[in-house]
């Protein structure tokens, strides 16, 4: 049953990170602020919390599914930037 929490919590937080790497590329395309900006940032989460649920882990893995989150649309960001630069 260990082996299961652990494959669970690693799957979602692979999720909240690769989820987020085009959300991020997309966010950089849209005017900052706007309706879309904020899709694109916050897109991701109904899901991240609804697989945290469903698999039953615990709350003390949401500061990890943001910090990747965040990473996730940071590096998005950044192959934008890189794409649009050259």
């Amino acid at each position: 049953m260990n082996i299961e929490i652990n494959t669970a919590l690693i799957s979602i937080l692979c999720f909240a990170f690769f989820s987020n790497i085009p959300l991020g590329y997309l966010r950089m395309g849209s005017p900052r602020f706007s309706a879309r900006w904020f899709v694109f940032i916050h897109l991701s989460i109904p899901f991240i919390v609804g697989l945290r649920l469903a698999n039953d882990i615990s709350w003390r893995a949401v500061p990890f599914t943001i910090a990747l989150a965040v990473a996730g649309q940071m590096i998005g960001s950044r192959i934008y930037r890189r794409r649009k630069h050259l």
